[in-house]
Formats: C-alpha cells, structure tokens, sequence
C-alpha cells in the first residue's frame, strides 16, 4: 500500500499548542538528575530508549530566567533525530531527559546552565543568554533501538530511504487499525530520516526514490490530521508535497477539504478545480465540489433574507383611483391658475377712468 485513505473526521488527541512561554504543569517534579527534572504533561507507552537509540524528538526550548522561546520544531514540522549517549554538548540535559520517557511521552524539563549551553551562552540563539537555565517541552515521538549508534548520517542513501519507506509501512498498519496517533509518529520518524539537508544532496533516481517515501509519508500525515480535525496542520502537510509536486491531486484534494472544514470556500474551490483538471473522473473530487457549490447557494440565500430584513419591503404601488383623484386635481388647478391669468390680463387691457 502506497497510501492510506482519507476518512471521515473523527476528535481525538492533538499536538501542543503553539507556547510563547512554558506550559504551567501540575503533575509531580522528579528529579532525574541534579541539573534536570521532568514533569509528565501526556503519558507515553512501552520502554524506554536505551543508550545508543536513535530517538526521534520535537521540542521547545526556553530560557528559564528571560522566557525567551529560542527554538520550536514543531514549527518546522519536521522532528529533530537524537542518538543517546552522542548528542551534542549542550543537548545534554535534553537527552537525560529524553531517556528517561517512554514512546509517545510529552514533558516539561527544566534543566540547568551546566547541561545546557553553559557559561557563554548560544551564538546560533541569541535568547539563551550566559548561565541560562533552560525549559523544555519535549516529545519522545519514537527511537530504533541501534546497539552500534548509527546515526542517519553514517547511513548510506540506500539505507536511510528504506528505514524511512519500513517506518512508512508500520504507519500504515496503525492508520488502518485506527491507532491515528501511533501511525503519525511513524511517520514522522520516517520524515525524519529525510530532512532538508539530506534532500539538498540528492538528485536523479536517488532523489525520486526519496520523494517516492517522503511525500507519500506528508499525505498520510494530512490524511491522518483531516481525521484529528486538525486542519491547519493538514493544509502545511500538503503544502509540502506541493512545493515539490504543484500537480499532485492527492495533496491538492485534502489540501481542499482542510480548507473547506475552516471556511476557506474559494481558496477550497481552487484546489479541488485544479485537482479535477488532473482527474476529471474521480467522483470525491465532483463531490466535494458539488458541496460547496450547495454551500453557496445557501450562502446567498440567507444574505439575500438579511439584506431584505435591512432595507424592509418594497412600498406598494398607489392605486389607479388615488392615481385618477390626482390627476383631477392637477387639472382643476390648472384649470383655475388660467382663469385668472386672463381675468388679469382683461383687466390690464381695458381703459382707464377720466
């Protein structure tokens, strides 16, 4: 299977909203290390990452005294790869934490200066400044338990395109069993092995080997948000596929019935008129345009009522006989203004007394 289908929209879970300053969390502070604690914001499931995993993350990161928000990939869409026990130095904290949470787990960590970006601060985030505590909101999407540590750039093409194409296939199964969260995280996973630096490099087969995963992995995603009701975050999924594919008809479909959901008619129309140039048959795509036009119609028939309740109703027409009455007025003074014209020029015309 290539791909999964879209379904009807269902509310389930969502991803974290988009902090300016750290979620406040209620649940019980443990400490994990001298320098890092965690406090659970949504349990996660099965083990946890043993040295050397893969881990596959998306964060938040705030200086704790500033609140200043340096880094989100939620934004970027796009999780960041973690090899435990080889992470860079200031991501230190970060991956104590990390392994010590479980497949699925969101988390709020607080770390400090020592195990983060230390007594100079960040260069590359001016908002961490020197000796910044740092908080974290993180999310342990998934890790492959790799005994030697093999990160993706120690892999060769060959090999990152099949662990994401395997991860693509586990998403599938969960989608098909309805487990929509569990798919979304493999196919992020999946993504992950294909991020912008590793795309940049490629070119010729190897590069249509890779969109061959990549993009079908960002329409499942959209595919499984439209479900989610999650909309937004389905229409950036699509808009991926379109930047490398502007003809796709599966991106443009679901890209239109995101937008449609939020209200977006015409930019809605839009796409399900160019999808339909590309498969004038498909029947989903006639539906779907069929709705909205309905959606107009009724549009424009309760604006035509409120424009009616505004303005009132038409006056009615005066009646023949008020319209006959007039006009027999309109003759009589006319009749009247000339009799005494000519009384008046009688009288200025006959002669005068000696």
């Amino acid at each position: 299977m290539e791909e999964v289908q879209a379904a009807q929209p269902q509310s389930l879970g969502e991803l974290p909203a988009e902090y300016s300053v750290p979620p406040k969390i209620d649940s019980e502070v443990e400490v994990l290390h001298e320098k890092v604690t965690k406090q659970v914001i949504k349990e996660g499931h099965g083990q946890k990452p043993s040295k050397y995993s893969t881990c596959f993350i998306h964060y938040r990161g705030w200086s704790e005294s500033t609140q200043h928000k340096f880094e989100d990939t939620w934004q970027e869409q796009r999780p960041i790869e973690m090899v435990l026990g080889k992470e860079k130095k200031e991501m230190t904290g970060l991956a104590i934490g990390v392994a010590n949470m479980k497949d699925g787990e969101r988390a709020l960590l607080r770390v400090g200066w020592e195990l983060g970006y230390g007594e100079e601060g960040s260069f590359s985030f001016p908002n961490v400044p020197p000796r910044a505590d740092l908080v974290y909101e993180v999310e342990l999407i998934g890790f492959d338990e790799t005994k030697e540590g093999k990160a993706r750039s120690d892999m060769t093409v060959e090999e990152r395109i099949g662990a994401a194409d395997r991860r693509k296939m586990d998403g599938n199964v969960l989608f098909q069993q309805e487990k929509l969260e569990e798919a979304m995280q493999q196919y992020e996973m999946a993504i992950a092995y294909m991020g912008d630096d590793f795309m940049f490099q490629l070119f010729g087969k190897y590069r249509d080997m890779a969109l061959a995963v990549k993009n079908p992995c960002h329409l499942n995603m959209a595919a499984c948000l439209i479900k989610l009701n999650r909309y937004e975050e389905a229409i950036g999924q699509c808009t991926i596929v379109l930047t490398e594919d502007e003809n796709n008809v599966k991106a443009l479909f679901r890209r239109g019935k995101s937008r449609a959901a939020l209200g977006q008619t015409d930019a809605a129309k839009e796409d399900f008129q160019k999808a339909r140039k590309y498969a004038p048959e498909d029947k989903a795509i006639a539906r779907e345009l069929r709705l909205l036009a309905e959606h107009d119609k009724v549009v424009y028939q309760k604006q035509k009522e409120l424009y009616k309740g505004i303005f009132g109703p038409r006056p009615e027409p005066r009646s023949s006989n008020m319209r006959s009455g007039n006009l027999l007025i309109l003759i009589w003074q006319w009749l009247l203004s000339l009799f005494y014209g000519l009384v008046n020029l009688f009288k200025r015309k006959s002669p005068k007394s000696d």
